[in-house]
């Protein structure tokens, strides 16, 4: 491109990324769901699927939504912040995982879901209730 060139804006969701991340949300529920219903190949394959799904809508919606509530200037700092809070905890609970099966089992692990994604879920309403500020 010639430095006469218009720049291209990426390209925009046509879903609030609250809906998007409450998508994601509703996807991880439904994992815990399935996997509590049963332990054979085919549960393991669909949560997985709904896990991956949502994982996915809820972290583009929440990367979003924090690269939005900071100034220009301070978004690559903050976002990389981000980043390292998600992907340290992952990497933690991935260890741990192990030790946290055998000693709560395969329902409790995915029970513990619920109660976090009600968390989620209420903190992201009330964050789409909220009066918007610009923060440019």
């Amino acid at each position: 491109m010639g430095s006469g060139a218009a720049r291209a804006d990426p390209p925009r969701s046509r879903l609030p990324v609250q809906v998007l991340s409450g998508i994601g949300l509703t996807l991880i529920a439904a994992t815990a769901a399935v996997n509590i219903a049963g332990i054979s190949v085919a549960h393991f394959w669909t949560g997985l699927i709904l896990l991956g799904l949502g994982w996915n809508l809820a972290f583009i919606g929440a990367t979003t939504m924090v690269t939005q509530c900071h100034r220009p200037h301070e978004r690559n700092k903050v976002q990389a912040f981000n980043d390292f809070l998600i992907f340290g905890s992952m990497a933690l609970t991935s260890f741990s995982s192990g030790q946290l099966l055998d000693k709560f089992g395969w329902a409790t692990i995915n029970e513990v879901i619920f109660p976090t994604i009600f968390v989620t879920a209420a903190l992201l309403v009330w964050l789409a209730m909220r009066p918007r500020v610009s923060t440019v």
